[in-house]
């Protein structure tokens, strides 16, 4: 390329996991570019998941779909303005929305790639970029690298990155101390934004009940929402045990990242914490029920995956229905099995007057 690329824009504008997701295309253009600044614009709310990313340069945050029509108008002709001045050499694309095409042509960068969306074909959409990169990869990690295969780069980075500074360690460690969680504990994070998503409550106590056993302490974490709230204190009332109930609800998310960080497991369901348990290499336990496992599955080495379509048939996603819990056919002692296999030297102790 004859101009040299001092400035690109990463846009995503997806959920809090989608957003970690992206982070490997940020880190690759930052390898081949090691000067370039590089910014990101996403959904307003998803900036705290990024926002400690050594990498970024800097986070625009676009309204999303709940906001009022007027709101949304102002908010992305000011974005539209910031964006033109900030003269990009690069726009890298990850998201299908429409509005993407009319803000490409308000920015004057010489090259503007996207990925080639099959439902994304017409004339408007695809001349307002540069190039279409043709989808590829079993995984959505890898998937989104493939939008960067017109630029020919000469490496590319495929872990995903989550950051945090150390005094949220800090501020945390200094929590869990309060709430008598020493160094050897588990964090459980059993809620999802939609209840097909969702595992039983009362599996998970079980699942608690066992590792209280193993000699490992246990922190439930969850979002503020009062469903959120509710679903945590129903599994810790079904346990023999408390686990630790107290951060519930109250973590940012670099403050999640720091406590998932130093665990010695991570067990959840298909949700953003997951991806964050194989951002900072965190053993873990996925569970999924009727979506993709192969291409959604956090991308780490150190995991078990259950998928509830190895216990009965998933439906295809045009069938599924969101209020039914898929997971419930994956049974509390295949997981528990699952931690055996993980923290190998958990060892249950015997009971009084049991052979030894």
């Amino acid at each position: 390329m004859d101009k040299p690329i001092n400035r690109i824009l990463v846009i995503k504008m997806r959920f809090h996991g989608d957003m970690l997701l992206t982070t490997p295309v940020i880190s690759t253009l930052k390898q081949n570019y090691p000067e370039a600044k590089i910014d990101v614009l996403l959904y307003q709310d998803t900036i705290p998941i990024l926002s400690e990313n050594p990498e970024i340069n800097a986070l625009y945050g676009i309204k999303n779909k709940k906001t009022k029509v007027t709101d949304k108008i102002t908010n992305f002709m000011h974005l539209a303005t910031t964006l033109r001045a900030n003269g990009y050499d690069l726009v890298v694309n990850l998201t299908d929305q429409w509005i993407v095409a009319i803000l490409m042509r308000l920015l004057n960068a010489p090259i503007k790639i996207s990925q080639d969306y099959a439902h994304r074909q017409s004339s408007f959409w695809k001349n307002s970029f540069t190039c279409l990169a043709p989808l590829s990869g079993e995984n959505v990690v890898e998937s989104n690298l493939s939008v960067l295969a017109p630029l020919k780069l000469n490496s590319t980075v495929t872990h995903t990155t989550m950051s945090y500074p150390p005094d949220s360690w800090e501020r945390m460690r200094t929590e869990l101390n309060r709430a008598g969680v020493g160094d050897e504990y588990v964090v459980i994070q059993p809620t999802a934004r939609q209840r097909f998503k969702c595992w039983n409550n009362e599996k998970f106590s079980q699942v608690i009940d066992a590792l209280h056993q193993r000699g490992l302490e246990v922190v439930l974490t969850s979002g503020p929402g009062a469903d959120d709230l509710a679903c945590v204190n129903e599994i810790a009332q079904g346990c023999k045990e408390k686990p630790v109930t107290a951060l519930a609800g109250k973590m940012s998310f670099p403050e999640l990242g720091a406590v998932i960080d130093h665990a010695q497991l991570f067990i959840g369901v298909d949700s953003a914490p997951g991806h964050i348990a194989a951002a900072v290499d965190t053993p873990l336990i996925c569970l999924f029920g009727a979506t993709d496992h192969n291409f959604w599955r956090p991308w780490s080495k150190q995991m078990i995956q259950f998928w509830a379509g190895d216990y009965r048939p998933m439906p295809p996603r045009e069938q599924r229905d969101r209020n039914e819990m898929y997971l419930s056919v994956i049974p509390a002692d295949d997981v528990i099995a699952a931690v055996d296999k993980l923290l190998p030297g958990r060892l249950v102790p015997p009971q009084a007057g049991s052979p030894v």
